[in-house]
Protein backbone atom coordinates (compact mmCIF):
# COMPACT_ATOMS: atom_id res chain seq x y z
CA UNK A 1 0.00 0.00 0.00
CA UNK A 2 1.32 3.56 -1.07
CA UNK A 3 0.94 5.83 1.76
CA UNK A 4 2.93 8.35 0.73
CA UNK A 5 0.95 12.04 0.86
CA UNK A 6 -0.90 12.86 -2.37
CA UNK A 7 0.67 15.84 -3.58
CA UNK A 8 -1.35 19.33 -3.03
CA UNK A 9 -3.31 20.55 -6.04
CA UNK A 10 -3.87 24.22 -5.56
CA UNK A 11 -7.53 25.66 -6.97
CA UNK A 12 -7.52 28.79 -8.75
CA UNK A 13 -5.02 31.32 -10.46
CA UNK A 14 -1.02 31.22 -9.23
CA UNK A 15 -0.53 34.99 -7.64
CA UNK A 16 0.75 37.64 -9.40
CA UNK A 17 0.73 41.37 -10.15
CA UNK A 18 -2.11 43.16 -10.87
CA UNK A 19 -0.87 45.57 -13.33
CA UNK A 20 -3.38 46.25 -16.12
CA UNK A 21 -2.65 43.59 -19.33
CA UNK A 22 -1.21 46.34 -21.28
CA UNK A 23 0.59 47.66 -18.87
CA UNK A 24 2.06 44.19 -18.09
CA UNK A 25 2.56 43.58 -21.97
CA UNK A 26 5.48 46.48 -22.13
CA UNK A 27 7.00 45.44 -19.01
CA UNK A 28 7.08 42.05 -20.43
CA UNK A 29 9.00 43.02 -23.68
CA UNK A 30 11.00 46.05 -22.18
CA UNK A 31 11.98 45.39 -18.55
CA UNK A 32 11.48 41.19 -18.65
CA UNK A 33 14.62 40.85 -16.46
CA UNK A 34 14.07 43.01 -14.40
CA UNK A 35 10.48 42.13 -13.08
CA UNK A 36 10.94 38.51 -13.41
CA UNK A 37 13.39 38.63 -10.60
CA UNK A 38 11.03 41.18 -8.70
CA UNK A 39 7.97 39.02 -9.27
CA UNK A 40 10.14 35.98 -8.63
CA UNK A 41 11.39 37.66 -4.68
CA UNK A 42 7.80 38.58 -4.13
CA UNK A 43 5.20 35.57 -5.38
CA UNK A 44 7.75 32.37 -5.08
CA UNK A 45 8.77 30.08 -7.56
CA UNK A 46 5.71 29.76 -9.39
CA UNK A 47 3.69 33.07 -10.40
CA UNK A 48 1.66 34.38 -13.21
CA UNK A 49 0.99 37.26 -15.43
CA UNK A 50 -1.87 38.38 -18.22
CA UNK A 51 -0.42 39.99 -20.84
CA UNK A 52 -1.55 40.60 -24.38
CA UNK A 53 -3.05 40.29 -26.76
CA UNK A 54 -6.09 38.26 -25.30
CA UNK A 55 -5.49 39.22 -22.61
CA UNK A 56 -3.71 35.50 -21.97
CA UNK A 57 -2.06 34.63 -18.68
CA UNK A 58 1.25 33.11 -18.45
CA UNK A 59 2.74 31.26 -15.88
CA UNK A 60 6.12 31.12 -14.88
CA UNK A 61 8.36 27.81 -13.15
CA UNK A 62 11.41 27.76 -11.94
CA UNK A 63 11.97 24.94 -9.85
CA UNK A 64 13.51 21.69 -12.17
CA UNK A 65 10.69 19.34 -11.19
CA UNK A 66 8.17 21.68 -12.61
CA UNK A 67 10.00 22.29 -15.22
CA UNK A 68 10.81 18.74 -15.91
CA UNK A 69 7.20 18.11 -16.37
CA UNK A 70 6.67 20.63 -18.69
CA UNK A 71 9.40 19.68 -20.88
CA UNK A 72 8.08 15.90 -20.65
CA UNK A 73 4.32 16.90 -21.13
CA UNK A 74 2.19 15.30 -23.76
CA UNK A 75 3.29 17.08 -26.93
CA UNK A 76 -0.08 17.52 -28.18
CA UNK A 77 -1.41 18.86 -24.98
CA UNK A 78 1.81 21.34 -24.86
CA UNK A 79 1.87 23.18 -27.54
CA UNK A 80 5.31 24.94 -28.07
CA UNK A 81 4.37 26.33 -31.40
CA UNK A 82 1.09 27.86 -30.18
CA UNK A 83 2.98 29.20 -27.34
CA UNK A 84 5.56 31.30 -29.86
CA UNK A 85 2.85 32.52 -32.07
CA UNK A 86 4.20 36.11 -31.63
CA UNK A 87 6.77 35.65 -33.88
CA UNK A 88 4.82 34.43 -36.81
CA UNK A 89 4.70 37.51 -38.77
CA UNK A 90 8.59 37.35 -39.36
CA UNK A 91 9.21 33.45 -39.47
CA UNK A 92 6.46 32.58 -41.29
CA UNK A 93 3.49 29.34 -40.73
CA UNK A 94 6.14 26.60 -41.12
CA UNK A 95 8.45 27.44 -38.76
CA UNK A 96 9.60 24.32 -36.81
CA UNK A 97 9.34 27.27 -34.14
CA UNK A 98 6.15 27.44 -34.67
CA UNK A 99 4.69 24.43 -35.73
CA UNK A 100 3.21 21.78 -33.54
CA UNK A 101 1.99 17.90 -33.64
CA UNK A 102 2.93 16.15 -37.22
CA UNK A 103 3.51 19.46 -39.36
CA UNK A 104 6.39 19.95 -36.27
CA UNK A 105 7.57 16.21 -36.49
CA UNK A 106 7.78 16.10 -40.50
CA UNK A 107 9.41 19.34 -40.52
CA UNK A 108 12.13 18.16 -37.69
CA UNK A 109 12.70 15.25 -39.24
CA UNK A 110 13.51 16.67 -42.31
CA UNK A 111 15.96 19.79 -40.53
CA UNK A 112 17.66 17.21 -38.20
CA UNK A 113 20.18 15.63 -40.88
CA UNK A 114 22.06 19.15 -41.65
CA UNK A 115 22.58 19.65 -37.87
CA UNK A 116 23.67 16.36 -37.16
CA UNK A 117 27.43 15.78 -35.88
CA UNK A 118 28.79 15.13 -39.25
CA UNK A 119 26.89 18.06 -40.52
CA UNK A 120 28.93 20.11 -37.88
CA UNK A 121 32.52 19.09 -38.02
CA UNK A 122 31.47 20.40 -42.44
CA UNK A 123 30.60 23.47 -41.37
CA UNK A 124 33.30 24.14 -38.91
CA UNK A 125 36.06 24.95 -41.47
CA UNK A 126 34.38 27.87 -42.93
CA UNK A 127 33.01 29.00 -39.34
CA UNK A 128 36.53 29.20 -39.00
CA UNK A 129 37.78 31.05 -41.82
CA UNK A 130 34.64 33.76 -41.32
CA UNK A 131 36.26 34.19 -37.50
CA UNK A 132 39.80 34.22 -39.06
CA UNK A 133 38.98 37.24 -41.76
CA UNK A 134 36.74 39.43 -38.69
CA UNK A 135 39.94 38.96 -36.24
CA UNK A 136 42.67 39.98 -38.76
CA UNK A 137 40.94 43.77 -39.28
CA UNK A 138 41.91 44.03 -35.15
CA UNK A 139 44.48 45.68 -34.11
CA UNK A 140 46.99 45.96 -30.75
CA UNK A 141 45.76 48.29 -28.05
CA UNK A 142 42.08 48.58 -29.84
CA UNK A 143 39.13 49.03 -27.74
CA UNK A 144 37.21 46.74 -29.49
CA UNK A 145 32.75 47.06 -29.34
CA UNK A 146 32.09 43.22 -28.64
CA UNK A 147 28.71 42.72 -29.10
CA UNK A 148 28.74 44.60 -33.04
CA UNK A 149 31.88 42.72 -34.11
CA UNK A 150 30.03 39.35 -32.95
CA UNK A 151 27.26 40.11 -34.95
CA UNK A 152 28.95 40.76 -37.72
CA UNK A 153 30.75 37.63 -37.51
CA UNK A 154 27.09 35.30 -36.22
CA UNK A 155 25.51 37.33 -39.33
CA UNK A 156 27.96 35.95 -42.29
CA UNK A 157 28.27 32.73 -40.80
CA UNK A 158 24.43 32.46 -41.15
CA UNK A 159 24.62 33.98 -44.75
CA UNK A 160 27.43 31.55 -46.01
CA UNK A 161 26.77 28.52 -44.46
CA UNK A 162 23.36 28.45 -43.19
CA UNK A 163 21.97 30.59 -46.52
CA UNK A 164 25.23 29.24 -48.81
CA UNK A 165 25.48 32.73 -50.34
CA UNK A 166 29.28 33.06 -50.85
CA UNK A 167 29.03 35.57 -54.31
CA UNK A 168 30.20 38.91 -52.69
CA UNK A 169 27.68 41.34 -54.84
CA UNK A 170 24.93 38.88 -53.36
CA UNK A 171 26.63 39.24 -50.28
CA UNK A 172 26.27 42.89 -50.27
CA UNK A 173 22.73 43.12 -51.21
CA UNK A 174 22.17 40.97 -48.67
CA UNK A 175 23.66 42.27 -45.61
CA UNK A 176 21.96 45.71 -44.47
CA UNK A 177 18.07 44.05 -45.78
CA UNK A 178 18.80 41.13 -43.25
CA UNK A 179 20.62 43.38 -40.52
CA UNK A 180 17.26 45.73 -41.10
CA UNK A 181 15.11 42.25 -40.84
CA UNK A 182 17.03 41.49 -37.04
CA UNK A 183 17.17 44.80 -35.56
CA UNK A 184 13.84 44.98 -33.91
CA UNK A 185 12.87 47.08 -30.98
CA UNK A 186 10.04 46.75 -28.25
CA UNK A 187 7.97 49.13 -31.05
CA UNK A 188 8.58 46.33 -33.39
CA UNK A 189 7.29 43.77 -31.19
CA UNK A 190 4.28 44.86 -30.83
CA UNK A 191 3.61 44.08 -34.48
CA UNK A 192 4.20 41.18 -33.98
CA UNK A 193 1.54 40.99 -31.46
CA UNK A 194 -0.97 42.96 -33.59
CA UNK A 195 0.02 42.69 -37.33
CA UNK A 196 -2.60 45.15 -38.39
CA UNK A 197 0.07 47.86 -37.56
CA UNK A 198 2.38 46.70 -40.45
CA UNK A 199 0.42 48.93 -42.26
CA UNK A 200 1.42 51.73 -40.79
CA UNK A 201 4.58 53.30 -40.59
CA UNK A 202 7.68 52.76 -39.03
CA UNK A 203 6.42 49.17 -38.75
CA UNK A 204 5.21 49.29 -42.80
CA UNK A 205 9.23 49.77 -43.97
CA UNK A 206 9.91 46.88 -41.77
CA UNK A 207 7.64 44.67 -43.53
CA UNK A 208 8.61 45.85 -47.14
CA UNK A 209 12.20 44.85 -46.04
CA UNK A 210 10.88 41.51 -45.50
CA UNK A 211 9.50 40.91 -48.66
CA UNK A 212 12.65 42.25 -49.78
CA UNK A 213 14.92 39.21 -48.03
CA UNK A 214 11.99 37.30 -48.86
CA UNK A 215 12.45 37.99 -52.86
CA UNK A 216 16.40 37.69 -52.08
CA UNK A 217 15.75 33.78 -50.38
CA UNK A 218 13.41 32.79 -52.96
CA UNK A 219 15.98 33.31 -56.14
CA UNK A 220 18.83 31.59 -53.71
CA UNK A 221 15.90 28.75 -53.72
CA UNK A 222 15.24 28.59 -57.27
CA UNK A 223 18.84 28.74 -58.50
CA UNK A 224 19.75 25.82 -56.20
CA UNK A 225 17.20 24.13 -57.26
CA UNK A 226 17.80 24.63 -60.80
CA UNK A 227 21.50 23.43 -59.85
CA UNK A 228 20.37 20.34 -58.11
CA UNK A 229 18.18 19.30 -61.32
CA UNK A 230 20.64 19.61 -63.62
CA UNK A 231 23.44 17.93 -61.66
CA UNK A 232 24.30 14.19 -63.35
CA UNK A 233 23.71 12.72 -59.51
CA UNK A 234 21.11 15.37 -57.92
CA UNK A 235 23.59 16.75 -55.93
CA UNK A 236 25.34 20.30 -56.26
CA UNK A 237 28.14 19.23 -54.91
CA UNK A 238 27.95 21.90 -52.01
CA UNK A 239 27.20 21.16 -48.03
CA UNK A 240 25.81 24.63 -46.90
CA UNK A 241 22.71 24.02 -44.75
CA UNK A 242 20.13 25.15 -47.30
CA UNK A 243 21.84 22.81 -49.95
CA UNK A 244 21.80 19.74 -47.20
CA UNK A 245 17.94 20.77 -47.21
CA UNK A 246 16.84 20.60 -50.43
CA UNK A 247 18.34 16.91 -50.95
CA UNK A 248 16.38 15.94 -47.70
CA UNK A 249 13.02 14.12 -48.35
CA UNK A 250 12.95 10.75 -50.58
CA UNK A 251 15.19 9.30 -48.15
CA UNK A 252 12.97 9.98 -45.03
CA UNK A 253 9.96 8.94 -46.37
CA UNK A 254 8.66 12.25 -46.34
CA UNK A 255 7.61 15.07 -49.28
CA UNK A 256 10.69 17.26 -49.78
CA UNK A 257 10.66 21.01 -47.98
CA UNK A 258 8.51 23.18 -50.76
CA UNK A 259 9.76 26.99 -51.45
CA UNK A 260 7.96 28.51 -48.53
CA UNK A 261 8.93 25.76 -45.89
CA UNK A 262 12.36 26.61 -47.02
CA UNK A 263 11.88 30.41 -46.53
CA UNK A 264 10.66 29.34 -43.21
CA UNK A 265 13.25 27.69 -41.78
CA UNK A 266 15.70 30.05 -43.22
CA UNK A 267 14.47 33.31 -41.39
CA UNK A 268 14.28 31.06 -38.22
CA UNK A 269 17.42 29.71 -38.24
CA UNK A 270 18.65 33.61 -38.84
CA UNK A 271 16.50 35.17 -36.21
CA UNK A 272 17.04 32.44 -33.56
CA UNK A 273 20.71 31.83 -34.78
CA UNK A 274 22.08 35.27 -35.57
CA UNK A 275 22.08 37.62 -32.25
CA UNK A 276 21.67 35.38 -30.08
CA UNK A 277 24.91 33.69 -30.71
CA UNK A 278 26.32 37.01 -31.36
CA UNK A 279 25.06 37.94 -27.73
CA UNK A 280 26.31 34.81 -26.50
CA UNK A 281 29.91 35.24 -27.69
CA UNK A 282 30.10 38.86 -26.47
CA UNK A 283 29.33 38.28 -22.68
CA UNK A 284 31.21 34.76 -22.61
CA UNK A 285 34.74 37.78 -23.53
CA UNK A 286 33.00 39.84 -21.17
CA UNK A 287 33.23 37.44 -18.63
CA UNK A 288 36.70 36.34 -19.87
CA UNK A 289 37.84 39.93 -19.88
CA UNK A 290 36.72 40.40 -15.95
CA UNK A 291 38.21 37.37 -15.19
CA UNK A 292 42.05 36.91 -15.49
CA UNK A 293 42.53 33.22 -13.38
CA UNK A 294 39.97 31.78 -15.79
CA UNK A 295 41.06 34.08 -18.55
CA UNK A 296 44.56 32.07 -18.32
CA UNK A 297 43.18 28.80 -18.95
CA UNK A 298 41.59 29.99 -21.70
CA UNK A 299 44.29 31.14 -23.33
CA UNK A 300 45.76 27.85 -22.77
CA UNK A 301 42.93 25.98 -23.97
CA UNK A 302 42.80 27.98 -27.23
CA UNK A 303 46.43 27.14 -27.93
CA UNK A 304 46.06 23.40 -27.24
CA UNK A 305 43.12 22.90 -29.04
CA UNK A 306 40.75 22.17 -25.85
CA UNK A 307 37.42 22.89 -27.13
CA UNK A 308 35.90 21.19 -23.82
CA UNK A 309 37.27 23.89 -21.99
CA UNK A 310 36.53 26.82 -24.00
CA UNK A 311 32.85 25.31 -24.82
CA UNK A 312 32.30 25.36 -20.86
CA UNK A 313 32.97 28.99 -21.20
CA UNK A 314 30.54 29.49 -23.38
CA UNK A 315 27.78 27.48 -21.55
CA UNK A 316 28.86 29.19 -18.30
CA UNK A 317 28.31 32.60 -19.94
CA UNK A 318 24.80 31.75 -21.36
CA UNK A 319 23.81 30.12 -17.80
CA UNK A 320 25.12 33.66 -16.33
CA UNK A 321 23.42 35.86 -19.00
CA UNK A 322 20.82 34.05 -20.27
CA UNK A 323 20.47 35.22 -24.15
CA UNK A 324 16.66 33.91 -23.96
CA UNK A 325 15.30 33.89 -20.75
CA UNK A 326 11.90 32.03 -20.52
CA UNK A 327 10.49 29.21 -23.25
CA UNK A 328 6.53 28.50 -23.60
CA UNK A 329 4.02 26.00 -23.97
CA UNK A 330 0.12 26.60 -24.72
CA UNK A 331 -2.29 24.32 -23.28
CA UNK A 332 -4.68 22.45 -25.28
CA UNK A 333 -6.30 21.12 -22.39
CA UNK A 334 -6.91 21.51 -18.73
CA UNK A 335 -3.83 20.48 -16.51
CA UNK A 336 -2.14 20.03 -13.28
CA UNK A 337 1.04 21.64 -13.58
CA UNK A 338 3.66 22.25 -10.71
CA UNK A 339 0.36 21.62 -8.79
CA UNK A 340 -1.70 24.29 -10.12
CA UNK A 341 -4.58 23.00 -11.67
CA UNK A 342 -4.44 25.02 -14.73
CA UNK A 343 -7.14 25.74 -18.04
CA UNK A 344 -6.89 25.10 -21.50
CA UNK A 345 -5.29 28.12 -23.20
CA UNK A 346 -2.58 28.91 -20.70
CA UNK A 347 0.72 29.25 -21.19
CA UNK A 348 3.44 27.81 -19.17
CA UNK A 349 6.80 28.78 -18.94
CA UNK A 350 9.92 27.36 -17.78
CA UNK A 351 12.26 30.54 -16.38
CA UNK A 352 15.66 30.16 -18.31
CA UNK A 353 16.65 33.14 -16.15
CA UNK A 354 15.21 32.04 -12.95
CA UNK A 355 16.85 28.37 -13.55
CA UNK A 356 20.05 29.82 -13.91
CA UNK A 357 20.22 31.59 -10.80
CA UNK A 358 19.06 29.17 -8.39
CA UNK A 359 21.79 28.35 -5.83
CA UNK A 360 20.62 24.94 -5.63
CA UNK A 361 20.94 24.08 -9.11
CA UNK A 362 24.26 25.90 -9.55
CA UNK A 363 25.98 26.62 -6.12
CA UNK A 364 27.44 30.20 -6.62
CA UNK A 365 25.33 31.29 -9.52
CA UNK A 366 26.65 34.73 -9.50
CA UNK A 367 29.97 33.58 -9.98
CA UNK A 368 31.63 33.09 -13.40
CA UNK A 369 32.90 29.49 -12.92
CA UNK A 370 33.48 27.32 -16.18
CA UNK A 371 35.12 24.71 -14.83
CA UNK A 372 31.06 23.69 -13.18
CA UNK A 373 30.72 22.29 -16.29
CA UNK A 374 33.22 19.98 -16.94
CA UNK A 375 33.66 19.10 -13.09
CA UNK A 376 30.33 17.56 -13.06
CA UNK A 377 27.65 17.69 -15.30
CA UNK A 378 24.80 20.25 -14.68
CA UNK A 379 21.86 18.16 -13.36
CA UNK A 380 18.25 17.71 -15.61
CA UNK A 381 16.26 20.77 -16.32
CA UNK A 382 18.36 23.39 -15.01
CA UNK A 383 20.67 24.30 -17.43
CA UNK A 384 18.06 24.90 -20.42
CA UNK A 385 19.14 27.60 -23.07
CA UNK A 386 17.84 25.69 -25.89
CA UNK A 387 14.74 24.45 -23.75
CA UNK A 388 13.95 20.61 -23.43
CA UNK A 389 12.27 17.88 -24.42
CA UNK A 390 11.13 17.05 -27.79
CA UNK A 391 11.63 20.60 -28.34
CA UNK A 392 14.62 21.33 -27.56
CA UNK A 393 16.16 23.66 -30.08
CA UNK A 394 17.32 21.67 -33.02
CA UNK A 395 20.61 24.56 -34.00
CA UNK A 396 22.05 23.88 -30.04
CA UNK A 397 25.07 21.75 -31.47
CA UNK A 398 25.38 24.97 -34.69
CA UNK A 399 25.76 27.62 -31.85
CA UNK A 400 27.86 25.54 -29.51
CA UNK A 401 30.01 24.51 -32.51
CA UNK A 402 30.25 28.24 -33.78
CA UNK A 403 31.14 29.57 -30.53
CA UNK A 404 33.32 27.45 -29.52
CA UNK A 405 35.28 27.72 -32.69
CA UNK A 406 34.93 31.86 -33.31
CA UNK A 407 36.18 31.79 -29.58
CA UNK A 408 39.10 29.67 -30.31
CA UNK A 409 40.20 32.25 -32.87
CA UNK A 410 39.96 35.65 -30.81
CA UNK A 411 41.64 33.69 -28.29
CA UNK A 412 44.73 32.39 -30.54
CA UNK A 413 45.00 35.86 -31.26
CA UNK A 414 44.18 38.34 -28.70
CA UNK A 415 44.16 38.60 -24.96
CA UNK A 416 40.91 41.02 -23.69
CA UNK A 417 40.01 43.13 -20.38
CA UNK A 418 36.83 44.13 -19.68
CA UNK A 419 37.13 47.39 -17.18
CA UNK A 420 33.94 47.58 -16.19
CA UNK A 421 30.95 45.19 -15.82
CA UNK A 422 28.48 45.21 -18.46
CA UNK A 423 24.39 45.58 -17.48
CA UNK A 424 21.85 43.40 -19.33
CA UNK A 425 19.60 45.07 -21.87
CA UNK A 426 16.64 43.47 -23.37
CA UNK A 427 16.84 44.22 -27.03
CA UNK A 428 13.74 42.67 -28.89
CA UNK A 429 13.77 39.03 -27.92
CA UNK A 430 17.53 38.61 -26.64
CA UNK A 431 18.94 40.10 -23.66
CA UNK A 432 22.40 41.76 -24.70
CA UNK A 433 25.00 43.80 -22.96
CA UNK A 434 23.55 47.37 -22.57
CA UNK A 435 27.05 48.32 -23.42
CA UNK A 436 27.84 46.22 -25.96
CA UNK A 437 30.42 44.75 -23.50
CA UNK A 438 33.68 47.00 -24.94
CA UNK A 439 36.99 45.10 -24.96
CA UNK A 440 40.70 46.68 -24.86
CA UNK A 441 42.83 43.92 -26.62
CA UNK A 442 45.99 43.24 -26.58
CA UNK A 443 48.06 41.15 -29.21
CA UNK A 444 49.49 38.07 -27.97
CA UNK A 445 52.04 37.98 -30.69
CA UNK A 446 53.86 40.92 -31.14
Amino acid sequence: MNLAPAATIHDGVPPGPKYPPLIMTWLFLRHRTKFMRKFHQKYGETFSLRILPGPRRIVIFSRPEDIKEIFAGDPSQFHAGEGNSILKPVMGEHSVLLTDDGEHMRARKLLMPAFNGASLRGYQSLVESIAKSEVDNWNDRQTLVSLDRMNVVTLEVILQVVFGVTDESRLDRMRPLVNRMVNIDARMLLAWSFPKLFALPPWKSYFVNQQNVDKLLYAEIAERREAKAASVDGQDGRDDVLSRLLRVGADEGELPLTDAELRDQLVTLLLAGHETTASALSWTLHELGRNRDVMREALKAADEGDDAFLEACLKESMRLHPVIDFVARTLKSPQVVGGWSLSRGDTVAPSILLSHAREENFPGASIFRPRRFLDGHAAPNTWIPFGGGVRRCIGAGFSLMEGTTVLAEVLRRYDVVADEPSPNKLRNITNVPEDKAPLRLTSRHL
